[in-house]
């Protein structure tokens, strides 16, 4: 997978057809799982601090992983918040490794299997890790595109109700353009607001654009999110940002 529009489109697309009753963040986790070909994951925030908080499961044995690296304090995904880098521990009965009481669990819980941590740092700061694991064979994605996509679903997740400062993309919601930009992805993809803005956040990363300009993008229907087989659409060049600003 090399081309980004063909991610954020499946990432799109898994997200509308989630049941409209679950959170953003288990839709999110869902979609990483199915596109990275993986048997289950979970994303957690903040995954070394006391404020550590696991947002969404794919199913039990994800849950107990997470679980697991909590208890102890050690895991790949420890590793991956602190270093901001991503992180492979394998599962396999083998002693020792930089995380044996983890792999030793882990083996316990559900067997051999390979566990990956990949950090979500969409702004340069890491705000928590998606955690896949997968019982044979490796990821279908190489780790550049896994690491593309946890930094979009990281950008979908980040709260711009936050203090302007805090995260790169606070104060985005309050611009009419925004909001009208919003309404009409709600349209193309039938999902809830909050849904359509959180794929806004993940283009912008993506682009490298502001979401003033995305935002522009899809007002003026160069940018059309509707989930087809060749991936999210653009007609013509990027938007021209007039003021000088540009992307990040």
């Amino acid at each position: 997978m090399t081309n980004r529009s063909t991610v954020l489109a499946r990432l799109a697309g898994s997200v509308a057809a989630g049941k409209r009753d679950q959170p953003l963040a288990v839709r999110l986790c869902v979609a990483c799982v199915e596109i990275l070909g993986a048997d289950g994951g979970a994303i957690t925030l903040a995954s070394t601090r006391p404020e550590r908080l696991t947002v969404s499961t794919s199913n039990g044995t994800s849950a107990r992983i997470e679980d697991l690296q909590d208890v102890l304090g050690e895991g790949p995904g420890q590793v991956a918040f602190r270093e901001g880098r991503a992180v492979v521990a394998h599962v396999d009965g083998a002693q020792g490794g930089p995380f044996p009481m983890f792999t030793e669990l882990a083996g316990n819980i559900a067997g051999p299997l390979t566990v990956w941590a990949i950090p979500m740092h969409p702004g340069g700061s890491t705000i928590g890790v998606i955690t896949l694991y997968r019982a044979g064979g490796g990821l279908s994605e190489s780790l550049d595109d896994a690491q593309f996509l946890a930094d979009a679903v990281g950008a979908a997740l980040l709260d711009d109700t936050a203090t302007t400062g805090t995260v790169p993309f606070a104060a985005w919601s309050d611009r009419a353009r925004v909001h009208q930009a919003t309404g009409m992805v709600v349209a193309q993809l039938a999902i809830a607001p909050e849904d359509a803005l959180a794929l806004l956040r993940a283009h912008a990363f993506a682009e490298n654009a502001t979401l003033d300009e995305i935002a522009r993008a899809v007002v003026d229907r160069s940018l059309n999110f509707t989930h087809t087989k060749q991936g999210v659409t653009h007609d013509g060049a990027p938007p021209d940002d007039s003021t000088g600003n540009g992307g990040r």
